[in-house]
């Protein structure tokens, strides 16, 4: 989120559903089905396969998992479940606008639970586009500093050479914003200079955002995570600015 270290949220988030393999693996597979079905099972041919495969592997997800979530979105292998993709639109507390990726296969099951969490913590769901206007896609990559010794001045030059619009230093680490058909070669130049990405993906960048502090930014962080926990919820965008 805005007014945080990215990283620092990407590294929260992780830590967090770390500690519920089972949900964690259960998102990367939906990715995985959702990729290949999009694109086909080969990751050469793939990139958004390529990245979730990437992302698997990185939590540790078995292999095997990860063949037979492929085959299940190749429909070489019965996944026993049709899953659909859909996206909610709401606000926060303190107005702050939310948009959830979801992918499930009972879409009134999860409406009902979303709706919910946005009406327990605060918020409200909207209907479709309320607040998508507000945000553009993007792709996104994330640099952790820790990981790599090159300087945000070659840093910027090799990325804006390959194609990227707009490096952010986060604190931590540097977030490259690209145009969606140009994360692939950014992140094979940057890759091929020896730099190493610790994520790459296409996001729902806000345009402008909302400042929150005090009880209100707790509320807002609160429903962020609440709707990240969701079994069903693949990604949450918002355009809350938590100041500290």
């Amino acid at each position: 989120m805005a007014g945080h270290s990215k990283w620092a949220n990407i590294k929260r988030r992780k830590a967090a559903v770390d500690a519920k393999k089972g949900a964690l693996f259960t998102k990367l597979g939906r990715e995985l089905i959702s990729a290949a079905r999009e694109g086909g099972g080969n990751p050469d041919a793939n990139f958004r396969l390529r990245l979730a495969i990437e992302k698997a592997r990185a939590a540790n997800m078995p292999m095997e998992n990860i063949q037979r979530a492929i085959l299940k979105g190749t429909g070489e292998l019965d996944e026993g479940a049709t899953y659909e993709e859909f996206v909610y639109e709401g606000y926060g507390p303190g107005g702050a606008a939310v948009m959830v990726e979801l992918m499930t296969d009972n879409r009134n099951r999860t409406a009902q639970e979303i709706r919910h969490l946005f009406t327990r913590h605060g918020g409200n769901l909207g209907e479709a586009g309320c607040v998508a206007w507000m945000f553009k896609k993007k792709g996104s990559i994330i640099v952790a500093k820790e990981d790599n010794s090159i300087s945000e001045d070659d840093l910027m030059l090799l990325a804006l050479e390959a194609g990227a619009e707009d490096i952010k230093d986060e604190g931590d680490a540097y977030e490259i914003l690209t145009a969606p058909s140009d994360l692939e070669p950014v992140v094979e130049a940057l890759k091929s200079a020896g730099v190493t990405v610790a994520q790459a993906e296409p996001a729902m960048v806000p345009q402008s955002t909302v400042p929150l502090t005090g009880e209100t930014a707790e509320k807002c962080l609160a429903l962020i995570e609440a709707l990240e926990d969701h079994e069903d919820v693949q990604n949450v965008y918002s355009n809350a600015d938590f100041q500290t």
